[in-house]
């Protein structure tokens, strides 16, 4: 269960020793001496941080729910029946659902955890006592500062980052408003400047923070804070985007070329991979957190599970038991219709933000259990099965065990353009949903991405710059380890290959547009998926042989998953599903609606082809160029308007 709710108890820490650590302001030198020469101060200021992340159009509701991270070849933002403008790359600076009028948005909101760092950071620096010591009496509170220090480099270099994928060139502001003479003015940066200095800051955060389960006090043990595992790991993402393939604006250089040209930076880059991983690879009680079973990592996500070595999560951010926080709200197969019914199910909506792009189904090898994890071919409803069908005699025939009057829970089958991402299930929580924000912990970074990051260095990345060093670590053997829990059998470790391992282990975490980014391949990624679309919907060169009708059977499981005992329940029966794949055409040999066969056309409905160009998107096709500038966000208008002239949009947005 969560130990520690940060986004909750912030408000808590506004005001300490007459001073409002959440604005741009910097305390008094005595307020400040008094703040940061205690760790119990200055872990509530650390509070404020965190605070930030479950603001509206924060972590809480935006960046941990579908708004980033939209459209891949894989994922599908389901916002706006697909159309919302984030997703198809046709943003504009004041794009309504995520911009305001004061400034309380994505960009605003990192910037200002950005700023509560550098005064965390420049206080504790000036204030507290960091130096290893023997002295016991002062063991404990050195140890103390020691890590809320390297948190605090740890959350800027993480929110740093997040702005870098999101924006591209941002400022690079190190230092407090107060101490830097341009304040608020301060112009953009190349993004090189600002991953240069993530590099060195989450190095000094891995020296400062200990292993988890050396952490001090609440931070012992627990997912939601940082400790050194997730300082390598984030470094090793980090070096890895450095080291990859970037869009440039005019103002600097254009063309999906390297972020740096030095093929020998690069290859540092790729080796300080392998030194990071290693540090986690070769710490035996650090490899003990990959988890045996695919689906047990996600279950444990949404159980509330944060003890850091019962999980594969090396960092989430945390939000607070129901009151916080809407990613499963986002995140999960749509809900609302099962209410009372499904289990831990109450109350709430689900946005169901994220869809699964259907030709990924087909794309997994058989057998790889990965799949069903990952995608939802099903709703769930709650009702007498009128959702179902209008006819009670056929919904006698396909639910034999349910009563006349019965409400039943119920998978219901969607049309192929809304098969929804499913590792984020109601069903798997401890706790009864009973609003919006649900408060399952949004995961940052897990230890099958260091797996694949170490291998993916160890062949020299995107551009081959092949590390001087592996530091005793198989990348082959990471690759395979990854792949045999999916039970898939070995395959060469080839940039192609590990591109696609990426696609399946990571799919709907909010990594793969990212990914694309860096190998410089996102444009011609969605072009193709666009196209693969085309030919599924058409039944034609790959996907010939699809049929457009499938046929299944329900399978009794009681109340198993129910809200409250005694609610019959009924799942689609994998074992008795025909039509999903190639050659399957026409009915089973057993097929009757007596023998409680259903049987529903998956591309065609109401509104025509359900994959045709027109009714599914992954991109504005009218203009496919913007795929390159457009796969970062503009700066919001309110947002330029307040830097005075420090700020500007690249590309081809206007304001």
């Amino acid at each position: 269960m969560k130990t520690l709710k940060y986004i909750a108890i912030a408000a808590a820490a506004v005001t300490l020793a007459g001073c409002n650590f959440f604005d741009s302001s910097s305390p008094s030198a005595m307020d400040a001496a008094t703040v940061f020469a205690n760790p119990n101060s200055t872990e509530q200021v650390i509070a404020g941080v965190y605070e930030q992340f479950g603001q509206d159009k924060s972590y809480r509701n935006r960046l941990a729910c579908g708004y980033q991270g939209m459209n891949t070849d894989v994922e599908h933002g389901n916002k706006n029946s697909g159309r919302a403008e984030w997703n198809i790359y046709a943003m504009t600076p004041t794009s309504g659902d995520l911009s305001t009028a004061n400034g309380k948005d994505p960009w605003g909101y990192l910037n200002s955890a950005i700023e509560r760092c550098n005064n965390i950071i420049e206080g504790i620096e000036q204030y507290g006592d960091t130096m290893p010591t023997t002295d016991e009496k002062k063991k404990d509170a050195v140890a103390r500062m020691r890590y809320l220090l390297g948190e605090a480099y740890f959350l800027r270099s993480f929110c740093y980052f997040q702005m870098v994928q999101i924006w591209g060139d941002v400022p690079a502001r190190f230092t407090s408003i107060s101490k830097d003479e341009s304040g608020l003015k301060i112009k953009k940066s190349d993004r090189t400047d600002v991953l240069k200095q993530i590099r060195i800051d989450l190095k000094k955060a891995a020296e400062l923070m200990p292993w988890s389960s050396e952490c001090p006090g609440t931070a012992a043990n627990y997912t939601g804070r940082p400790s050194k595992g997730a300082a390598y790991a984030l470094l090793a993402r980090v070096d890895l985007t450095y080291a990859g393939k970037g869009v440039r604006p005019a103002t600097w250089k254009q063309g999906p070329e390297f972020l740096v040209d030095d093929a020998s930076l690069r290859q540092e880059l790729n080796t300080e991979v392998m030194w990071a991983c290693a540090q986690i690879i070769n710490n035996s009680n650090e490899a003990a957190k990959f988890q045996d079973n695919y689906e047990d990592i996600f279950k444990k996500i949404c159980a509330d599970e944060t003890n850091y070595y019962n999980s594969e999560v090396f960092w989430e951010i945390a939000f607070a038991d129901g009151s916080r926080g809407q990613v499963l709200q986002y995140n999960c197969t749509k809900v609302d219709k099962a209410l009372g019914g499904l289990k831990n199910n109450e109350g709430g909506s689900s946005n169901s933000a994220v869809t699964i792009v259907p030709t990924l189904y087909y794309d997994f090898a058989d057998g790889d259990v990965r799949r069903d994890v990952t995608m939802a071919r099903y709703i769930w409803v709650y009702d007498n099965g009128s959702e179902f069908n209008s006819t009670a005699d056929n919904v006698a025939l396909a639910f034999p065990e349910k009563g006349t009057d019965d409400k039943i829970l119920y998978q219901k089958n969607q049309m192929v353009g809304d098969w929804y991402l499913n590792k984020y299930r109601v069903e798997w929580m401890v706790r009864n949903r009973t609003g919006n924000d649900d408060g399952v912990n949004f995961p940052i970074i897990r230890y099958a991405d260091v797996l694949l990051m170490a291998a993916e260095a160890s062949i020299g990345g995107i551009g081959g710059d092949m590390p001087t060093n592996t530091y005793g670590i198989d990348g082959k053997a990471c690759f395979d380890k990854v792949r045999t829990r999916a039970h898939v059998g070995t395959v060469d470790l080839t940039m192609k290959n590990l591109q696609e391992e990426r696609k399946f282990e990571f799919t709907g975490e909010y990594i793969r547009k990212y990914d694309l980014m860096r190998w410089g391949i996102l444009k011609e990624t969605l072009i193709a998926a666009h196209e693969r679309l085309a030919l599924m919907d058409k039944h034609e060169g790959e996907f010939a042989g699809l049929p457009d009708t499938i046929y299944f059977k329900y399978k009794y499981v009681g109340d198993e998953y129910s809200f409250a005992a005694g609610i019959k329940g009924f799942i689609i029966n994998p074992d008795s599903t025909y039509g999903l794949k190639k050659g399957e055409t026409g009915a089973p040999k057993t097929y009757s609606k007596e023998n409680g066969w259903v049987k529903t056309a998956i591309y065609l409905g109401s509104s025509g082809r359900e994959l045709a160009p027109d009714n599914y998107m992954l991109f504005d096709r009218e203009y496919p160029d913007r795929l390159n500038g457009r796969q970062y966000w503009p700066i919001f208008s309110v947002n330029v308007g307040q830097s005075e002239g420090a700020l500007w949009n690249d590309y081809d947005y206007v304001e």
